[in-house]
């Protein structure tokens, strides 16, 4: 149900079963773990993640999936594990990466979407984080995520509630960055443009965004690198720099 693209130094994961709404079954996680090695692997600097289909991102977890669960033990460990490799694999590529989310995206939708850099949704976006639903939990790291960008106090009010979100309220509280009429063509905007900055610079600056330690060693060892040596060339003879050509 996944489907990669790459072209311009971008890639791109389709999310495409249209049948169950784009709903993501537990073995499909693995693939999706598999499409970001092989991402990760390849000349791509911007990911972006969307739907295969109109109307909508995806309804998260496929609930007949999670049904068995009620009495299949080490299945549930073996659904959190690969949900969680997934998406700690989404949060963890070293290039940008950007959520483009048209029509309805709920539960772990929602952890997908928060493991991307940035979200950028169309107007008949609609958010939901549905376990308090279902009568489950969700993952502690994907509660860190939402927490992060929301606060706790919204954080409290969408996990508690369940309540759905349209684009507007979603801007407006810090779950998505950007509500565009062609959301679509904003985000092939911006990630040409992202695409053109220095490969190595996107990388550091991840990894301080993320609090790694290491990033304060890495910003200065950026000033031997090849990519420093171009911008400033660029910058001294007045012409667009070429990383990595």
């Amino acid at each position: 149900m996944f489907h990669l693209d790459l072209k311009d130094r971008v890639a791109r994961i389709g999310i495409d079963r249209g049948a169950a709404r784009n709903a993501i079954p537990i073995d499909a996680w693995r693939d999706l773990t598999a499409l970001l090695a092989h991402v990760g692997e390849s000349d791509a600097r911007v990911l972006i993640l969307q739907s295969g289909m109109e109307g909508v991102f995806s309804a998260g977890a496929d609930i007949g999936d999670l049904a068995p669960l009620a009495e299949d033990i080490e299945g549930r460990g073996r659904f959190r594990q690969e949900m969680g490799e997934a998406i700690e694999a989404l949060a963890a590529l070293p290039i940008a990466t950007i959520a483009l989310i048209e029509g309805g995206c709920f539960g772990a939708a929602v952890a997908v979407a928060m493991a991307c850099d940035m979200r950028i949704a169309g107007p008949a976006a609609r958010f939901a984080i549905t376990p308090a639903k279902l009568g489950i939990g969700y993952p502690p790291t994907d509660v860190a995520r939402l927490k992060a960008l929301v606060g706790p106090g919204q954080a409290a009010r969408l996990l508690f509630s369940a309540a759905t979100v349209d684009a507007a309220e979603a801007l407006a509280i810090g779950l998505i960055e950007e509500r565009d009429d062609n959301p679509a063509a904003r985000v092939a905007a911006l990630a040409a443009v992202i695409a053109a900055n220095a490969p190595s610079s996107i990388t550091i600056l991840k990894r301080s965004l993320a609090g790694d330690r290491g990033a304060a060693a890495a910003f200065e060892g950026s000033f031997g690198s090849a990519d420093f040596a171009e911008g400033v060339a660029a910058f001294q003879t007045r012409r667009a720099p070429e990383f990595g050509v």
